[in-house]
């Protein structure tokens, strides 16, 4: 093939057929004339009836980006992971849990009301009540009190030390909403646009915000919806019915710039894990889950599914890139003849087991497919069932016997640990509790002295490594695909679409 491919030429390796999907196809509404700014219209792969536009709900790529545009946040993470001001202006402790943060002046919600202690107070203290149903719930108990300390100030006391408190303020579902706000279908924040539509699993569309107190946003509107299947989001993509594509699949990327296309890799912590729930059959054996890790083939699996944009993970989720990942953890090999023996002492030799599987979980067909053949070489029977990406992470994550999960980036070990691996977490995914690494998780939070606490992070990844009921193969790059005319895209830690905050940098050039 030659080095470059024409735009047409891509469309029909790509579509079979040489689709190419018109927004009209969907049942977009035609385009109007462009605002001053230009019109970004995004592709993303997953979205549902359960998108949501509460920052303290928010789980899937549709709700962070949107929320991104809408909201803003006490601090902002940085392209190292670090928190920096944001709603906040400065946050002080001298014992890291007795916090005071003083917000900034001058910030205007978009209906025009100032941001209040008021505003701040209530955002944080509503992840603690259950009908909320917040996904940072785990981090919000940790909160003793949260109350206003003055015109410009709010205090949070801990109920033990935590270092990292800044850096958890800027995770996505911290965001800050309008005192006393309970309906988010028309939501109203600080952030850098302004939702003019939102139809949960359908599509939104945002306007900039000309009073952002970051200063001036140069994109004027933003349309955001969901094309699940990834042959025809590329069409969308080459046909210029989009401009901008979010989770390519890395087979494609030759043909891609081949045809004049731009990538963004995001290279990144996030992962596609393999779960077997410990809380019931055949999970609750562990034989049976320590056969199911060997048979991960992660070489094969980062070259011919990934393309080599992945890092070769070892079922723990702490990445070499972290300061605190621990090397001494042993590799844990594809070895399916000592699965096979695995597999026989747990009883399970010669049975068959469903594996379920979804578009919503990158990769985690192909995957499957994988792992399937080597188990049939280790004498077990994995039945793949493929499941829609709608409603895949309401009705089959943590829900199915085995099945996958896929976690974007976070920026501490304590964030991760805290949110799937403790035995109190909303996602722990394997449904595993383990005293000894709740206690090492609380030590390791109040811990100043940083060898003490690297060692600390060390034996839970161990712990992980050797007991919990995940595998994970990979630690997985992001691709996105866009449009030449599309300027300002750089990649961000925290995932791809510059960590889903790409609304607020991002601009059009002409056509």
């Amino acid at each position: 093939m030659a080095a470059l491919i024409g735009r047409r030429d891509a469309i029909r390796l790509i579509g079979g057929g040489g689709l190419s999907l018109g927004l009209g196809a969907c049942g977009f509404e035609p385009a109007r004339p462009e605002p001053a700014g230009g019109r970004l219209r995004v592709a993303v792969a997953v979205s549902s009836t359960a998108d949501t536009m509460d920052p303290a709900r928010q789980t899937v790529v549709t709700d962070f980006c949107r929320c991104a545009m809408v909201y803003d946040g006490l601090t902002k993470l940085d392209e190292r992971f670090l928190p920096q001001p944001a709603l906040a202006e400065a946050i002080e402790t001298a014992d890291a849990r007795d916090w005071s943060i003083r917000l900034r002046k001058g910030v205007r919600f978009h209906d025009g009301s100032p941001l209040t202690v008021a505003d701040v107070v209530y955002s944080l203290r509503r992840h603690l009540d259950p009908a909320v149903g917040s996904k940072a719930k785990v981090f919000a108990d940790q909160f003793a009190s949260v109350r206003a300390d003055g015109p410009d100030r709010v205090r949070i006391v801990l109920k033990t030390p935590n270092a990292d408190l800044p850096t958890i303020l800027g995770i996505q579902q911290f965001q800050i909403v309008r005192d006393g706000t309970r309906d988010f279908n028309k939501p109203v924040g600080t952030g850098p646009m302004r939702m003019l539509e939102y139809m949960p699993g359908v599509r939104s569309l945002a306007a900039r915000y000309d009073d952002y107190w970051r200063g001036p946003v140069r994109l004027g509107e933003c349309e955001l919806f969901a094309i699940p299947d990834d042959s025809a989001r590329i069409n969308a993509l080459l046909s210029g019915d989009v401009d901008l594509i979010h989770a390519i699949n890395p087979r494609i990327t030759r043909h891609l710039t081949g045809a004049g296309f731009e990538l963004l890799e995001s290279k990144s912590s996030g992962y596609t894990d393999l779960i077997a729930r410990m809380d019931r059959a055949p999970g609750n054996n562990p034989d049976f889950v320590d056969g199911l890790k060997l048979l991960l083939d992660r070489e094969t699996m980062r070259t011919a599914i990934f393309r080599g944009y992945a890092t070769i993970a070892n079922d723990q989720p702490i990445a070499p890139t972290n300061p605190y990942y621990d090397p001494s953890v042993p590799q844990r090999p594809f070895d399916p003849d000592r699965a096979r023996f695995l597999f026989k002492r747990a009883g399970l030799a010669g049975t068959r087991v469903p594996l379920v599987t979804s578009t919503a979980a990158d990769k985690s067909d192909d995957m499957a497919v994988l792992i399937q053949d080597a188990a049939r070489r280790a004498g077990l029977g994995l039945d793949i069932r493929r499941v829609p990406s709608d409603g895949y992470w309401t009705n089959s994550w943590m829900k199915v016997p085995l099945g996958f999960g896929n976690t974007n980036p976070r920026p501490t070990a304590d964030i991760i640990f805290t949110q799937f691996f403790a035995s109190n977490a909303l996602w722990n995914e394997s449904a595993w509790k383990n005293a000894r690494f709740d206690r090492l998780l609380v030590a390791a939070r109040g811990e100043t002295d940083e060898a003490r606490r690297k060692s600390l992070y060390g034996e839970m990844q161990h712990l992980v490594h050797d007991r919990a009921g995940i595998g994970i193969p990979l630690f997985i790059s992001s691709i996105d695909a866009y449009s030449p005319r599309l300027k300002g895209l750089r990649p961000m830690p925290q995932g791809g679409l510059m960590g889903f905050d790409f609304a607020a940098h991002v601009w059009l050039e002409g056509k």
